[in-house]
């Protein structure tokens, strides 16, 4: 039963390396990502922070910066490209699930960065009122 459980995880994360793989060089969203990735950090050390936010976002949040700061990730850093992309999705995953919950508010409360930066990160998170309003 062990051995069958380490298999599926094996299985699981080499879809997940093959998927990221395939995403990361075709997909603008995860380059951004990593071009804004000093902001972002500071965006999430600041919600973390704050005590308005919901405790289930500070949480998650929390464990997102334990995960970042662990040298251990589901892709090695030193795999080209894939060290980090695998990174900058559950960034934008844990991101996304805090604008849905906190409000895209709490986001332009803490960004550290220019106002295009904000609005790159509002459409990484698939925050659609920036499109909405232009």
């Amino acid at each position: 039963m062990l051995v069958g459980a380490l298999g599926a995880l094996l299985v699981v994360w080499l879809v997940l390396l093959v998927v990221l793989w395939r995403a990361a060089p075709d997909r603008p969203g995860v380059h951004d990502a990593l071009r804004l990735l000093p902001d972002v950090l500071r965006l999430v050390k600041r919600l973390a922070g704050d005590r308005a936010l919901p405790r289930g976002v500070r949480v998650r949040l929390l464990l997102l910066l334990a995960y970042l700061a662990l040298p251990v990730d589901l892709v090695p850093d030193f795999v080209p490209v894939l060290g980090y992309a695998d990174d900058a999705v559950i960034v934008l995953l844990v991101l996304r699930s805090v604008a849905r919950t906190a409000g895209p508010q709490a986001l332009e409360r803490h960004w550290p960065g220019t106002p295009d930066g904000l609005a790159a990160v509002r459409r990484l998170v698939g925050d659609h009122r920036q499109r909405d309003a232009e």
